[in-house]
């Protein structure tokens, strides 16, 4: 019995260092690849072992871009994606718990529908509505302007879901109490309910930033001027614009580059965005 644990667990450890081994291996592999030259790629084999071209390959991407590609300086595309996830992140936030603090706490007629007309949304992704979205958005002239880029995408069915669940198992004593104290709803809201989702909040902000960065279909559809391209779109414009074959010791610099933002805010929230998947009571 004892022997078989023993096996068990190092088939459990073996299996866990293969899994980690295919995650990181495409990771190293972008890695090396940005720091060699160009003429390394013509040959057909891509060295395991770092290049010498590290420092030319990123101040290039970073101050320089590519102009064949009709691709900036990807700091300013950086900026702007981390503009659209943020507003995409904290808007989703925002409205998502004001929409689950009425369903939960407001008692007002078709409350049940209204709900439920929200989560139905989540059957009509971006895609779906992209057409009659695209319309709107050229209609009240925001194309090529940060609230384009982020104003469709606020509206979301799971973060409300989720809150209301949530606040669904806060104890009416609570509120009561509140009530007791002389606290109106907003005060309700802002002093006991804001304090007691923080958790909640992380894990999702990591979410939606997280999706809000690596959004692709919607930027490409409304930004043709390139001072409002974002990162996902510099790296296919990187790898499928111009006339010659793709510069992919950039490329490659640009995906390393585009990566540090969203494993720098999971690694910083990291304790609150397990927590909040993980916990459920309060």
């Amino acid at each position: 019995m004892v022997e078989n644990d023993r096996w068990s667990r190092m088939l459990a450890h073996a299996i866990l260092i293969l899994g980690v081994a295919l995650v990181i291996f495409p990771v190293y592999v972008a890695i090396i690849a940005s720091t060699h030259d160009g003429q390394t790629f013509l040959s057909g084999t891509l060295p395991l072992l770092p290049g010498t071209q590290a420092w030319q390959n990123y101040t290039t991407v970073i101050f320089e871009g590519r102009s064949r590609a009709g691709t900036p300086p990807i700091a300013q595309m950086l900026w702007n994606s981390f503009i659209m996830a943020m507003a995409i992140a904290l808007g989703k936030i925002a409205i998502s718990l004001l929409s689950a603090f009425a369903i939960v706490y407001f008692r007002f007629p078709f409350r049940m529908f209204f709900f439920w007309i929200i989560f139905m949304t989540l059957m009509l992704p971006v895609e779906v509505r992209i057409v009659p979205t695209f319309q709107v958005v050229a209609d009240l002239g925001m194309l090529n302007s940060f609230a384009g880029l982020s104003i469709p995408l606020i509206a979301s069915a799971t973060a409300t879901f989720l809150f209301r669940q949530f606040f669904m198992t806060i104890p009416e004593e609570i509120l009561e109490a509140a009530r007791v104290d002389g606290a109106g709803p907003l005060k309700f809201f802002r002093d006991i309910l804001l304090p007691l989702s923080i958790t909640n909040i992380a894990a999702l902000f990591v979410i939606m930033f997280i999706y809000g960065w690596n959004q692709y279909l919607w930027p490409l559809l409304i930004t043709t001027d390139p001072g409002y391209y974002t990162i996902v779109m510099g790296i296919q414009r990187m790898v499928t614009g111009g006339d010659s074959e793709p510069l992919w010791h950039l490329v490659m610099a640009t995906v390393v580059i585009a990566a540090l933002p969203p494993i720098l805010v999971i690694l910083f929230m990291q304790r609150l965005f397990v927590k909040g998947l993980t916990e459920t009571e309060k």
